[in-house]
This record gives C-alpha cells, structure tokens and sequence, in this order.
C-alpha cells in the first residue's frame, strides 16, 4: 500500500505528520549553520540492553517465525525473503507567527512496514514502479503482544498476495527486454545483531514554545516586514527491523530542531526571504532562550539589508568564492545526489540514474579533491555530525565509503538493489520516512583538499583574478537558498577590497561540469551541514573558488507592495 493510500484511512493529522517528515528541510535555505551541529544523543535507555522485556520485538520475532513456517499459497512460491520494520515516534511541532503561536501538536504513534519478496535473490517481486514493495499500516501502541501479532500477521498476508502479484507482472514486463547481464534483483547480505538502547522525549514544552513566541515576535521592529516565523520540532524515534536472514536491530535517535524564518519585499517588489535553522541530537546543544532571540534579531536584520541593497548586474562572468557554509549546497546537490547508486528502470543499462551514470573511473572534481562518505564517526575533529547510524534500513552495516579519490569517481553508496560493478550492498539504504523502501542515501558526505589555502588567500586570489580581467568585481557567496540562489551575495571591489551586499543574483552555469572544470583552490577551513531531512545527514565542506561562473539578475516576478501599512504604532 503506497502513503498516498494509507493516508486516506488514517487521521488527517497523521498524514499531514508523514508528509512533514518526509519534506522538513525541503525548500528551506542553506541556513547560516554555525550552530547546526548536533551531538551524539544522551538519552537513556528506556528498556533493558538485551531486549528481553521489549513485547514489540518479541511480537516481531514470534510473527515471523510463524510467517516463515505457513505462508504458502497453494501452487504458488513460498517467501524467500520477509522483513518487518516498526518505527515507534514521538514527536511535537509548534509554531509561532507575530508573537503568536499557532500550531502545538505532540503526537506518539507506531508505523510497520512489512515486505515479503517472493522469487528469489536473482530474480523478485521487488519493482522500482511500485509494486511489491511491502505494506504500510499504523500498528498498536499498546505493548500488546496478540494484538501487534495480529496487525503483523494481515499486513504479511497482504505483502504476499501483492508480491505474487508483482513478480507475475514483472515477468511479463521483462519478456520485452533481452536476458543478457541482468543484475540481481536483491543482494544478500550477513544477518546482523545489534540490540542498542530505545530513547524518549523529555522536555520542558511550554518554555520552549513561549521562547519561539518570543522570537517570532521581533518583527515588531520593522514595520516593514511581512512575515516571521519560529518553530520547533522535537523528535525520538526508536526503530525495529527484523528479517527472515537472521537480523535483527533495535535502536533509537533523538532529533531537537529550532528555526527562525521571515519575508520583506523591495521597493521594486522583489520578495526576500531568509531562514535561520538550529539542529541537535541533544536538546543540550541548542541555543539558550537569549542565544536564539539574539539569532532572531540577526536575521530580522539582514532582512532589512537585504531590502535596501542594490540589484545585482544584469549580468557577470568571472570569478566567485563561496564560503564553506555555502559551499555545502554545491557539493550536496551536485556530488551528494550524483553519487547515489540508484538502479535505473527494467530494461535501462545505464549504472544509475544520476548525472554521474557514465562517469565511473573518470575526473569528476579538480584533482586536488576528494570526498569520502562515513556514517561510522558521530564526530569530525571535535564538532558532531548528525548522519552516524550502525546499521541501515536494509539490516546492513554502515561502512566508511571513499567515492572521489584526487577527483576521480572511484565508488557509488549503494544499497541492496545491485547496480552494474556493485553487486553488494555497503551499508548505505536508508528510507526517507517508515512508509518507504530503503535507496541509496547520504550519511556523513566529507569534501577535503590535498591543497587547502586559507581563506585570506582565496579572497585575495578572487580580487586578483577580477583585476587581471578588468573587471571592477569579483562575487563572495556567504550561504545559499533553494535551487542554488544565493541568498548573501556580496561584490568584492577590485580597488579596495570592500565588500557591497546586493540582492537578485542567480546562478546561470553552476552544474557538474563548472564543478570539474572551473573550480581552482579550496580553503583550509571546514564547515559542518547537519541536515534534518528525512534522511538526516551531515555534508562537510571547505571553502572554494571558481575562476568562472555566469552570474545575472534574477527573473523573478515582481509582487505589488501591500497598499497600506502593516497594524501598530506606524499604520494604527
């Protein structure tokens, strides 16, 4: 059963909560992110190590035993394979608008996933277009061990009889196609054991929800803003996977997130936004009640610079730095996305199906850049990262991949969908929300340079590059909104080194041939993205300079101005 369907016969609450979970950093600026880093979690154990008393996996555990000795229809292939995953979650989200809130809901609820594939490992029921991908449904709170067997036990029944289905389609489908150098459809991996201890919520709700009431009401200070937000959204989400291999995994994870966000508009109607996020795995690391006002008011500010800055020019092309912060995008979009290891469709032979399908083996990067990617580490030189786990949603363990070695593609992160030259899996499938099957996905994504310059140089390098150009500017980008838009976007005049903030600049050749070919030195800082989407993880990234890339004014449309003042002391 697909989350669209499941939706339709579940509180609108819960699905709304799904498809936030599935979409929370989406569309969200790359924020300003010296306080987005998360520490290892310090929750304790909410049920002893060795599991023995947890009635949720001894109902998991019992079920499948049973599963694996009678599902069999008559004529029909048994399972080879069965999985049951439960994600137990609580969570409370809370926003306020102008001083109000508007939104507190704390939730607690339980989402299995049962997937039965039939066939066998070469050949399954498992399709990329959907079919027999398991069933999804919202199991029992209660740690009733009947009545979670019984939930279990239809959703088995269900995932098989679907199963069946898809595997017959499958072949009829692949009668089109030739029979030659067919991968498998499923790796097989070791069964894996590891039994760590369930986390829980514990906060003090109301003084965080007045704190965001507090925040959001900055805008109070400039009349001309017309929107800003504050929200929180705290998280533990403890998951059980078992499968008929032999694996079986309990674990927990705590997520704390708080965020400022707020639009103005221009004199010529140009709408600005800007987005300010905090995230933690310990509600210890995130910012006291002073540090976030404090944060609330920087960006409240910047609103207001950006309001009166100037246009940029229509257009540009020459040299651009981008701080590490900014640079994080860059490389998440254009490696990060590139070098997941995603099965292209039945009857494609291409590797996979990103912008990196025909590259293995070939420069990608300048050769003085590597990237490797390592859910392994919780922290790099002391800072925290936030895409560590031990084991995926496939029962894999996680493994420390090297993917670009001095700018060579040389590895995918690849799941248990095989893809051409990567039979197995290296620990790297994880689902975006409990309704989904597992793909190839980010942990803790690491961008070094065998040559680090340090910042000082790169800026002193960007005005040089300018004047040898003659031209009266070079471009510094401080951090990043959505579909690569600069969001702070400085000139750096060649005369004197000063720096003018300007608004409207977009990006007209910023792809995965400018990041091989124009990208000419990297800093010897780092900074550290931790990503609270629904797959968290973390991108590490120095700063970088590009000898060329094409900047020019935004397209955007131009809204009206509001026809009369905001409400309060200037419009009554």
């Amino acid at each position: 059963m697909t989350l669209t369907m499941t939706c339709k016969l579940q509180k609108a609450f819960v699905c709304l909560l799904l498809l936030a979970m599935a979409s929370m950093a989406c569309g969200v600026e790359k924020k300003d992110r010296a306080d987005t880093n998360a520490a290892p979690s310090t929750a304790t154990a909410s049920s002893s190590a060795n599991a023995s008393d947890d009635m949720l996996l001894q109902a998991m555990k019992t079920e499948l035993e049973r599963s694996k000795s009678q599902l069999k229809l008559e004529q029909m292939g048994s399972p080879y394979y069965i999985e049951f995953r439960v994600t137990e979650m609580n969570q409370c989200v809370a926003e306020a608008a102008l001083g109000s809130l508007r939104q507190n809901i704390c939730t607690h609820f339980r989402f299995a996933r049962v997937v039965v594939k039939v066939g066998d490992y070469k050949q399954d029921s498992f399709s990329g277009e959907g079919q027999g991908q398991g069933v999804f449904d919202i199991v029992s709170m209660d740690d009733d061990v009947l009545a979670l067997r019984h939930q279990l036990w239809l959703a088995t029944d269900r995932a098989y009889k679907g199963a069946l289905e898809a595997l017959s389609a499958k072949k009829a489908q692949l009668k089109q196609y030739t029979a030659e150098n067919l991968l498998d459809d499923f790796a097989q991996a070791p069964p894996v054991q590891s039994i760590m201890p369930t986390v829980k919520l514990d906060v003090d709700l109301p003084r965080w929800t007045r704190m965001i009431k507090q925040a959001s009401a900055v805008y109070k200070n400039d009349p001309a803003v017309q929107n800003f937000d504050a929200s929180l959204q705290f998280m533990a989400a403890n998951r059980y996977l078992i499968n008929s291999e032999g694996t079986v995994v309990r674990d927990g994870k705590t997520l704390y997130q708080l965020n400022t966000s707020g639009s103005t508009q221009a004199a010529d109607g140009m709408r600005l936004d800007r987005d300010h996020g905090s995230v933690a795995a310990n509600i210890k690391e995130l910012p006291s009640d002073a540090e976030f006002l404090a944060q609330a008011n920087k960006l409240l500010a910047s609103l207001k610079q950006l309001r009166d800055a100037p246009l940029a020019d229509e257009e540009y092309r020459g040299p651009v730095l981008f701080s590490a912060d900014a640079s994080a995008s860059i490389f998440g979009e254009f490696v990060g996305e590139n070098v997941l290891g995603r099965k292209p469709g039945l009857g494609q032979s291409s590797r996979t199906t990103g912008a990196y399908s025909t590259n293995y083996k070939t420069r990608v990067l300048p050769e003085f850049l590597s990237v490797v990617d390592d859910p392994t580490i919780s922290t790099l030189k002391g800072q925290p990262l936030l895409g560590d786990y031990s084991v995926d949603d496939e029962g894999v363990k996680a493994q420390r991949v090297s993917l670009i070695e001095s700018g060579k593609l040389v590895n995918y992160l690849v799941g248990r969908e095989p893809i051409r030259d990567f039979p197995v899996s290296n620990g790297h499938g994880r689902a975006r929300v409990p309704a989904n099957a597992p793909g190839p996905s980010l942990g803790n994504l690491i961008v070094s340079t065998s040559q680090p310059v340090s910042v000082k140089e790169l800026k002193e390098r960007l005005i040089k590059l300018a004047r040898d150009r003659d031209l009266p500017y070079g471009y510094y980008v401080e951090t990043m909104g959505p579909r690569h838009i600069p969001r702070l976007l400085y000139k750096v005049w060649v005369k004197d080194g000063h720096e003018e903030l300007v608004r409207g600049g977009v990006f007209g050749s910023l792809d995965t041939r400018a990041l091989r070919d124009n990208l000419i030195a990297a800093g010897d800082d780092m900074n550290i993205d931790n990503l609270p989407t629904a797959i968290p993880h973390s991108i590490v990234t120095p700063s970088v300079l590009f000898d060329e890339l094409e900047v020019k004014r935004s397209e955007a449309r131009r809204d009206k101005l509001p026809e009369y003042p905001a409400p309060g002391p200037g419009g009554k």
